[in-house]
């Protein structure tokens, strides 16, 4: 079980980083190489409702099916009825938002800071 809860704990970190990442990229610009591809498949996987496979991990180290690791673990007190496929688009609507604003305020300062230094 302890394997089951650190495949857990792994996967949260890296939603996290999915949703978070360009917010970091602001600060450290190198981790946007990390970030982009991690970005894309998070984004992917909500979008066209694909199953993420560290949720197959988990579920098959704690002995069988559990349900989707986002609606399981981060939404249950949100939508007690399940996560349904509007719900899953949403995120993946709000995931490419909330990393287009990040990457948009990158894109600015480098604008500001070329046209500065002209």
């Amino acid at each position: 079980m302890w394997l089951a809860d650190l495949v857990l704990l792994a996967h949260a970190a890296f939603v996290a980083f999915a949703v978070f990442g360009g917010w970091l990229a602001l600060r450290w610009p190198w981790l946007a190489w990390a970030h982009v591809p991690a970005f894309f498949w998070g984004a992917a996987v909500e979008l066209f409702g694909w199953t993420c496979p560290l949720t197959a991990l988990e579920d098959s180290l704690r002995g069988g099916g559990s349900g989707d690791f986002v609606g399981r673990t981060l939404l249950a007190a949100l939508y007690p009825e399940g996560l349904t496929r509007a719900h899953q688009v949403a995120l993946g609507a709000a995931l490419v938002l909330v990393n287009a604003i990040a990457y948009g305020v990158r894109a600015g300062s480098i604008a500001r800071t070329r046209r500065s230094s002209r």
